[in-house]
């Protein structure tokens, strides 16, 4: 990170964060940071990472990453020549992602799906990608525009 974003650090999710505020404007984003962010962290149902503001210890945004299968049937037909003809293959799913409000329009969402993307190429873990599943189509327009693809016949909220 750089410039502005160097003020900012990527951490595991610790029980501290879960006692600050966080408001993003998405009523289930700011719901599930404030009854369900700790649980699934303790449940192993997901990892949450927070964006830290360093200067202010304020959590500027958060992720989720889980793990997860998708149908190759459904994957593009040029996808599913270079796979192993298995029907589910391995992927990691960013499941949740937000930036509080007074630090939307930054580019910090971007710095988010930088940071999980890095982290599973990291983990040794195999999989065939990071796929999201857009809360809106705000946030659909928002992976596109960072070079996500849309799966025909993928399962949506």
């Amino acid at each position: 990170m750089s410039g502005e974003e160097s003020t900012f650090v990527v951490e595991g999710f610790a029980r501290a964060h879960a006692k600050r505020p966080f408001v993003c404007g998405n009523a289930v984003l700011d719901r599930y940071w404030r009854e369900r962010a700790h649980q699934d962290m303790r449940r192993d149902v997901a990892t949450v990472f927070t964006l830290l503001d360093k200067t202010t210890e304020a959590i500027a945004g958060y992720y989720t990453l889980s793990a997860a299968s998708a149908a190759l049937a459904n994957l593009p037909t040029e996808t599913q020549g270079v796979l192993p003809s298995y029907p589910q293959v391995p992927v990691v799913l960013l499941g949740r992602l937000a930036v509080a409000t007074i630090y939307q329009h930054r580019g910090l969402g971007a710095v988010l799906v930088y940071d999980a993307a890095s982290r599973v190429r990291r983990s040794g873990v195999g999989c065939f990608a990071l796929v999201t599943d857009p809360i809106d189509g705000d946030a659909q327009a928002f992976y596109v525009h960072l070079g996500f693809q849309m799966i025909e016949g993928a399962q949506g909220r």
